[in-house]
């Protein structure tokens, strides 16, 4: 946690970049296991690499995936499975809780920008992931997801986890916690060289920007609420 923040590097792909994202205060280290994504890793892959990475929480990111599949990730060593889908497959969220449980489960809804949660996607789990959208990807666009909708969502359901995710960055990591008032937040391309490579600098910029952040707000609003295990 930093300065009440909670940090997730996410499209990790080597021990060099897992042990910058641990030197920067990380408190999760996300791996995706999305064929199509440009920062995949396989789950052979992460199970060579597991027992030397940081003493952080790892998440593993999916998409759609088979139930077996959730299963597949926690007993390969991930603590908690984020899973992008589309809304047409949210009929399959029961099956992933009975998969791993709630408590592993983030739900990252592919929200078109006219469309907000779903309430009855409520009480499944305890955390969602807010990322920008585009109608032929999941994640990954570095364009910045809906500030407004974001607050709105946490402001609406504060008992809940609210990650905010989509084109964060050292620059802009400021402006985002001002307009947003997350608590935790996913950066991936925004402290990369390129797809799957991260900049030392970059992190090391979005740690002090973060801390700058925090040391100027002054109305206590930036308190983080600890809730479903986070």
């Amino acid at each position: 946690m930093i300065h009440g923040i909670r940090l997730k590097i996410c499209g990790l792909t080597s021990l060099v970049d897992a042990a910058l994202a641990d030197q920067s205060g990380a408190d999760y280290l996300g791996f995706v296991l999305y064929a199509e994504s440009p920062r995949r890793v396989t789950l052979a892959q992460f199970g060579a690499m597991v027992a030397r990475l940081p003493a952080r929480r790892k998440v593993a990111v999916m998409v759609e995936p088979a139930p077996a599949d959730l299963t597949a990730a926690v007993q390969a060593g991930f603590d908690f499975c984020q899973v992008h889908f589309r809304m047409e497959k949210a009929t399959a969220v029961a099956g992933w809780v009975e998969a791993v449980g709630a408590e592993r489960l983030w739900l990252a809804p592919k929200l078109p920008a006219a469309a907000d949660l779903p309430v009855t996607l409520l009480p499944l789990v305890g955390t969602f992931l807010l990322d920008a959208f585009a109608a032929d990807r999941f994640g990954g666009t570095g364009r910045n997801a809906d500030w407004p909708k974001f607050r709105r969502h946490r402001e609406a359901h504060p008992e809940k986890t609210w990650i905010l995710a989509g084109g964060l960055n050292p620059e802009n990591i400021g402006e985002a916690l001002a307009a947003t008032g997350a608590r935790c937040i996913d950066v991936n391309s925004g402290v990369e060289v390129s797809p799957g490579v991260k900049d030392a600098a970059k992190l090391q910029s979005l740690v002090e920007r973060l801390r700058a952040a925090k040391q100027s707000d002054c109305s206590g609003s930036m308190q983080w609420e600890t809730t479903n295990g986070h």
